[in-house]
């Protein structure tokens, strides 16, 4: 039965490679299973899909043509969603892309509902994007979705290449293209996944202009196939910028060689970059405003006898102070700083050239630094694509220590970028020099630190005690920005509810002795009632948890884990044994090592005769972790909340 299996799936998968499938009709494999068995989660399957690109002459111009074929099926009720087809084209004010030839089918049990014509409607994204819109009729559990269209299109940069992966899977997927040789593209295959066909052929005298005396162009073939690709699953916590990871193919047009002799190039180097953007309006020319500050910006600020690094935590200080940011980045375009400095609100550029600018001006030379937020994509480095930066910073160098600064949030300390910045590395612009890369190093030293003592109370049912928590780094300023979005009182009802609902802040107080810019040390006293009574009590230690639940939840991943950030969780526990009962049972200890000791996880307990006292520290030693070693940091995880949500004292009546 299992060879019988297999030769039937061969033959479907040569079936795919060899032939076309021709619209409105169904093979004998498509409506065989109601659960894909290489997700049983799916809710929706691309049974098949295929795309394909060429270049056509029509009314004497060329046209981009993209022709389109899919078929999904519908697994449950949780799919239906898939019915609802989006097919995006871009215009400007001269011409637009068309989109014709729309046909669309809803299989049902050999039983077949067409989408009439007048239901597809075009609906405006922006000022040069726009959509058609259908939905399938008579959708069901079981129906399979078919549709198939032609976009038409001027716009020879358009060529975008093909996403192999999506958020439902697909059986087959297929992407062909015709591409003459006058046409260069830069070219990408994003991704960990593997193509499962990759051809690259050259087609002779393939495209030629109309009464044109030009030799006719070569074409280059291409055929990229995968199977069987999973889903690409965006609820995962801990992940850069989707579109770092989903697979997929790029092209982005760089040079075309005219059928006149005439070249046109459209990738710039870095040296085009550097040079215009030291006369662009917008950054080169904002970066320029040294008088302005000098006239407007009190002398004490930028003048004064201090030494580099505190006259540049005055002037930081000042910045984030004298601004309100209102949630824009806005890098490339519509900076004005003069403007933004009188009305004290502004977008990341504004507020972060305004302290280049200031820097500058009190002889702290300093430059921009270009680059893009973790959610936005991590920037091309083969060559200059404007679009991947979406942010910029201010990188100075004091007594031979680089900081990156970023005066957009209050709680931010002097040399920390905002977490939405850890991503790598950025582009630094200098006016002096050539541009170049720079990495960015996130602060090290970033955690959580509990310190409690605890009394029981079996006969009445309830314990109490007092903790101190210190907090460091990125996890201080997680929590300041947390103060900081609500009153004292929500806080602590906040707390209250995310720990256990017997749990009650009696008290609670920032010591400000033990906290600074990077710190932030929290005493809180407590009340834990509803425990339990009896001969025997069982008592989870861990009255604060810090994990719950495994963030990480699925069987496989194909991107990495990316905390961003290097992370540390310490948890210490002195519990008083309560008069007339003795500790009967303490759990095992634990001791969990990730390879390449990439992190550590230890758990013990000791008990004397009055006293439990408790201790776990979680390290994790990398910031990010490859997809190759995600069943390693699930199951790291997975211990850790089973060590503090499944580990109990029993104590016992004397």
């Amino acid at each position: 039965m299992k060879k019988i299996t297999l030769l039937l799936l061969l033959f479907q998968g040569a079936l795919l490679l060899g032939q076309q499938i021709e619209f409105g009709k169904l093979t004998l494999e498509d409506g065989k299973f109601s659960i894909y068995e290489k997700d049983t989660t799916a809710h929706a399957v691309y049974l098949y899909e295929k795309g394909e690109n060429y270049f056509e002459v029509q009314r004497g111009y060329i046209f981009l043509i993209t022709k389109y074929h899919a078929k999904k099926k519908i697994l449950d009720k949780q799919g239906f969603s898939e019915a609802e087809i989006t097919i995006p084209y871009y215009h400007n004010e001269e011409r637009t892309e068309k989109v014709i030839n729309i046909r669309a089918l809803t299989h049902n049990d050999g039983v077949k509902f067409g989408v009439n014509q007048e239901t597809i409607y075009d609906a405006d994204i922006n000022e040069r994007w726009s959509e058609k819109r259908f939905t399938f009729p008579n959708v069901q559990e079981g129906s399979i979705l078919e549709y198939t269209y032609e976009i038409q299109s001027p716009f020879l940069y358009n060529l975008n290449g093909w996403d192999f992966q999506e958020n439902i899977p697909k059986v087959y997927t297929e992407y062909n293209a015709k591409i003459p040789g006058n046409y260069r593209y830069n070219r990408a295959l994003i991704g960990e996944l593997k193509l499962d066909v990759n051809d690259a052929t050259v087609q002779k005298n393939c495209f030629q202009l109309p009464n044109s005396p030009a030799k006719p162009a070569d074409c280059e073939v291409l055929k990229y196939v995968m199977k069987d690709v999973p889903a690409f699953k965006e609820d995962e916590e801990y992940m850069l910028s989707p579109k770092n990871y989903r697979s997929r193919l790029e092209f982005e047009l760089s040079e075309f060689l005219g059928f006149n002799g005439i070249n046109q190039k459209f990738t710039k180097t870095w040296k085009d970059v550097d040079r215009e953007f030291k006369s662009d309006r917008d950054i080169g020319g904002q970066l320029r405003k040294k008088n302005f500050f000098e006239k407007n910006v009190p002398l004490e600020i930028i003048a004064g006898n201090e030494d580099a690094l505190t006259k540049a935590n005055k002037i930081y200080d000042f910045v984030k102070n004298h601004y309100t940011w209102n949630e824009k980045f806005g890098v490339l375009r519509d900076n004005r700083v003069k403007q933004a400095f009188e009305t004290k609100l502004g977008n990341v550029a504004e507020i972060n050239i305004t302290l280049i600018n200031l820097l500058n001006a009190a002889d702290i030379k300093t430059d921009v630094m270009m680059m893009s937020t973790r959610a936005h994509g991590m920037p091309k480095k083969s060559h200059p694509v404007m679009s991947d930066f979406n942010y910029l910073v201010a990188k100075t160098e004091i007594d031979g220590i680089t900081y990156l600064l970023d005066a957009t949030e209050k709680e931010l300390p002097f040399g920390m970028l905002p977490y939405r910045c850890l991503n790598y590395y950025g582009r630094v612009m200098d006016f002096d020099g050539d541009s170049y890369w720079f990495d960015i190093e996130p602060e090290k030293l970033n955690g959580r630190a509990i310190r409690l003592q605890m009394e029981l109370d079996f006969e009445k049912g309830i314990g109490s005690g007092e903790f101190d928590e210190i907090s460091d780094g990125y996890e201080a300023i997680f929590k300041k920005e947390h103060l900081g979005s609500m009153s004292e009182e929500e806080y602590i009802e906040k707390i209250e509810e995310d720990t256990n609902d017997d749990f009650l802040i009696k008290t609670y107080l920032i010591d400000k002795e033990k906290s600074n810019d990077k710190r932030l040390a929290e005493n809180y006293t407590f009340e834990l009632e509803n425990l339990g009574k009896g001969q025997t009590v069982y008592f989870n230690p861990f009255v604060i948890r810090y994990f719950k639940t495994n963030p990480f939840k699925v069987e496989s991943r194909y991107y990495p884990v990316d905390f961003g950030f290097l992370r540390s969780y310490k948890y210490f526990a002195n519990i008083k044994i309560p008069a007339g009962y003795k500790v009967k049972s303490i759990p095992e200890p634990v001791n969990i090592g990730m390879p390449d000791n990439s992190g550590i996880m230890r758990f013990n307990c000791t008990a004397t005769q009055d006293m439990v006292m408790v201790q776990f520290t979680l390290q994790l030693k990398y910031t990010q972790y490859t997809s190759a070693g995600y069943a390693y940091i699930k199951e790291f995880f997975e211990n850790a909340v089973l060590v503090q949500n499944k580990n109990f004292l029993v104590f016992e009546k004397e």
